[in-house]
């Protein structure tokens, strides 16, 4: 399982650019506010879901300023009704626990179940700012890198409007 060494190691190796900011633990998009980390105009929430079989599961990767509503998310993505996976899963998928919910730790799901959904507003401001696997780091890279790295690991991604 990636890292936040492994993750900015396998960046590197991949030859996607990027900027490191180190910061004190965060676990909500609010305390990443108080502690303002760089990047702010590109920061991104993260929602890890699942449907109501526990068959599919899906990160949500949209601006930290958006809302939007499960069910929304749901139809936009044509899914059965969504839920917040738990811990187990994001653990067990992802090898991420809660505060460090990243696209970049759907590197670690080798079984390819997760799909990384990117909000198309997130995309079209061409850099993105997210988590290295860890709440103690914040990566920003260009939105279309990470859309390519996850593409070249097999792992599939949509990218809609919320």
């Amino acid at each position: 399982m990636l890292d936040k060494r492994s993750t900015l190691d396998l960046l590197e190796r991949e030859g996607v650019a990027f900027e490191l900011a180190e910061h004190p633990a965060v676990f909500t998009v609010e305390q990443a506010r108080q502690a303002k980390i760089p990047f702010a105009a590109y920061g991104a929430k993260n929602l890890f879901l699942r449907d109501d079989r526990h068959r599919a599961h899906y990160l949500v990767c949209l601006p930290d300023e958006k809302r939007v509503s499960l069910r929304e998310v749901q139809n936009r993505i044509g899914s059965r009704r969504l839920s917040f996976a738990s811990e187990t899963d994001l653990a067990g998928l992802l090898g991420l626990t809660p505060g460090s919910v990243t696209p970049l730790g759907a590197l670690n799901d080798t079984s390819h179940r997760v799909e990384v959904i990117l909000d198309e507003e997130l995309v079209d401001r061409g850099s993105v700012a997210v988590h290295p696997c860890d709440n103690t780091a914040t990566v920003l890279l260009a939105a279309q890198d990470l859309i390519d790295l996850l593409g070249r690991h097999d792992i599939p991604v949509r990218v809609i409007r919320l």
